[in-house]
This record gives C-alpha cells, sequence and structure tokens, in this order.
C-alpha cells in the first residue's frame, strides 16, 4: 500500500477535479442533474479510483483502478467536449482545461504500463520490499 497523496498523477487529478467546479459552475442551471453532475461525477471518478487503487492489495488491482481511472478521464473528455459543442463553455475556458487532461491521461497510461510490467516480472512495488540493509 502506498500514500496516494504522493503520486503526481493523483495530484494533477485532484486538481482538475477542483478546476471543474469551477468550470460547470457556468453551466445552465437546468443542466444540473444532467451534463454538470456527470462531469463532476467523472472528475471525481478519476482521482478516487487512483486513490482506492493504491489502497487495495497488490499491483493487479492497483492497475485495474488506474484502468476505471482512464476510463473516467476519458468520460471527462468526452462530457467537455460535448458541454462545449451545447455552448454550455467557451472554447477558451476548455482551452487550459484540456491539455491538463491531455497530461493526465498520458500520466494514467503511463502508471498502467509501469504496474503490469512490475506484475509481468514478478517484481514487489516499493512499498512491499523489505529494507535493504546497510553493508560494511
Amino acid at each position: 500500500m502506498q500514500n496516494f497523496k504522493n503520486l503526481e498523477v493523483w495530484q494533477l487529478a485532484h486538481r482538475l477535479r477542483v478546476r471543474v467546479y469551477d468550470l460547470v459552475g457556468t453551466f445552465p442551471r437546468e443542466e444540473l442533474y444532467g451534463l454538470r453532475s456527470q462531469v463532476t461525477r467523472a472528475a471525481g471518478s478519476v482521482a478516487a479510483n487512483i486513490a482506492e487503487g493504491c489502497g487495495r492489495n497488490g499491483d493487479k488491482e492497483f492497475a485495474r483502478f488506474l484502468d476505471i481511472a482512464m476510463g473516467s478521464a476519458t468520460e471527462l473528455e468526452c462530457h467537455l467536449l460535448c458541454a462545449k459543442d451545447r455552448g454550455f463553455t467557451s472554447g477558451e475556458a476548455l482551452g487550459s482545461f484540456l491539455p491538463e487532461l491531455d497530461r493526465l491521461q498520458k500520466m494514467i497510461a503511463a502508471l498502467i504500463r509501469t504496474v503490469r510490467t512490475r506484475i509481468r516480472s514478478g517484481a514487489l512495488p516499493r512499498s512491499h520490499q523489505q529494507p535493504r540493509a546497510n553493508s560494511p
């Protein structure tokens, strides 16, 4: 088990989640239970699944939760593009958000590759390895 708050990928997911609340504040009131809800739920799911995977027992489960986080990040992108096309937000507002979301997706993909490589090699994650004794 590792502390999710130390992962750069979680930190970025969390920052984007917080920014989403400002972004959806511009959506029409009638979208409160529609697209606005879907966007905030998807953004929350990314950070939450990274965190939950860190708290699980082993790399196989961690990889599975990272896959779910990636799906949620892609869902978030899809919803944001729809919001732009419907005129709920501007291209300008998304202009600073979407590149960060793309960076997050790349970071999640890289972490998935790393964890799966570790699984295939049979290596223990750093958090499960025994500390090395200092040799004279």
